[in-house]
């Protein structure tokens, strides 16, 4: 079989980059040809020539990754429904229940307040929203399938984008295989924070958490460490809001917490699964972004998660998007997203019955085994035969 990828590929630094890059070694593991015309262009108008310029004899199928408020996946998809309606079309959507949730040219007068100040360009996007949403069921309904990470992301995207259910199929976030490791001695309880450090990942909520946690449990202060771990991309860490990371340092001062917090940053690949294992437990206190409820509801799952599943270690989670579905196998726990308490006291819990890490662990290993790439990608392989066999009968 010889597919056509639309995807971000390394050296972006992005969750769904990784994502594609193993997707893609995994297919042509199977022997599968995976070509990328879009490889390292990031220019819409450059795109749609590479698109105009390439050899379509002999594709058998295209599949793209949508998400990430990226758009040139998008684009390139709607070009080919109309210039190559012959060649079967699949995606995969890592922020249902929308595909791309806002358009990437607003249309006169609003791109008049795309130049003014907030909340304005906000505004225009919301104005814009029917328009982007009949443009993302147009190209729904004209895919053969739409792949989402978890059933909830499937539903969701099903009932926004008007599709049967056939057209949507569930494969769970692939995990690379890893070797296992034991957890380290329960004393000190080591937790993770692990992903791209910037705003509106609830990293203040977890700082927080843990200073009441030690406020409740004093007696526990020399039995607990927390490392923040990932990337830090500058034009999120260095917004206009300020530098995000001097932020997080000055909190942990407040917070009396200097002691207690070690720093990964910038964690290099060859690193990430002895980082996570040389922890017990990750913990993901992400909050959903209020800016997105205005357009609809984010029910995708996290990198981070498949990460932690792949090592063997249990997860602390917010409810945000669908991570209580991806930890409904006994691999950790979920509270309310935003309730610092409730994610207070189940640190306290930990605390106090490390024993918990144990179990987490046991059943994360057993979910990581399941979603190993090479059985990941042997599921997408069926569906893109069934998707071509329908297209030819």
């Amino acid at each position: 079989m010889r597919i056509v990828l639309l995807a971000p590929l390394p050296p972006e630094q992005t969750g769904i980059a990784d994502y594609a890059a193993h997707f893609s070694n995994a297919l042509r593991a199977l022997g599968i040809e995976v070509l990328t015309p879009l490889a390292g262009c990031q220019d819409p108008a450059q795109q749609l020539a590479r698109l105009r310029a390439f050899d379509w004899s002999g594709v058998d199928l295209v599949h793209a990754e949508l998400g990430g408020g990226r758009f040139g996946e998008f684009q390139a998809l709607d070009y080919l429904s109309a210039e190559q309606p012959q060649i079967p079309r699949t995606a995969t959507v890592h922020d249902p229940e929308r595909l791309v949730w806002r358009r990437a040219r607003l249309f006169w007068p609003l791109t008049l307040l795309e130049r003014l100040p907030h909340p304005l360009p906000q505004a225009a996007a919301l104005l814009a929203d029917p328009l982007t949403l009949h443009e993302e069921r147009r190209l729904a309904r004209g895919m053969q399938r739409l792949i989402t990470l978890t059933r909830l992301g499937g539903d969701c995207l099903r009932q926004r984008m008007g599709l049967p259910p056939r057209q949507v199929a569930v494969i769970a976030h692939g995990n690379l295989p890893i070797a296992p490791a034991q957890l380290p001695p329960l004393a000190p309880l080591r937790l993770l924070y692990f992903g791209f450090i910037y705003r509106g990942k609830g990293i203040e909520d977890l700082l927080e958490a843990l200073a009441r946690t030690l406020a409740a449990h004093p007696q526990c202060r020399g039995q607990v460490r927390l490392t923040l771990a990932g990337g830090t991309a500058p034009e999120m860490t260095f917004d206009p809001a300020g530098n995000y990371l001097d932020g997080l340092h000055q909190r942990i001062r407040e917070l009396q917490l200097e002691d207690l917090v070690d720093w990964r940053l910038d964690l290099p690949s060859a690193e990430i699964a002895s980082t996570i294992q040389d922890h017990h437990v990750m913990v993901l206190p992400y909050r959903e972004s209020k800016k997105l409820a205005w357009l609809g509801q984010m029910r995708g799952t996290s990198g981070a998660l498949s990460w932690a599943n792949a090592c063997g270690r249990g997860v602390v989670t917010s409810n945000a998007r669908a991570f209580a579905e991806e930890v409904a196998s006994g691999n950790g726990v979920t509270y309310e997203q935003g309730d610092v308490q409730a994610l207070s006291e189940h640190l306290g819990r930990l605390l106090l019955q490390p024993s918990l890490a144990l179990q987490w662990a046991a059943q994360a290993s057993e979910v990581g085994k399941q979603r190993e790439w090479s059985a990941t990608a042997q599921r997408f392989a069926d569906l893109f035969n069934k998707v071509c066999k329908e297209r030819s009968s």
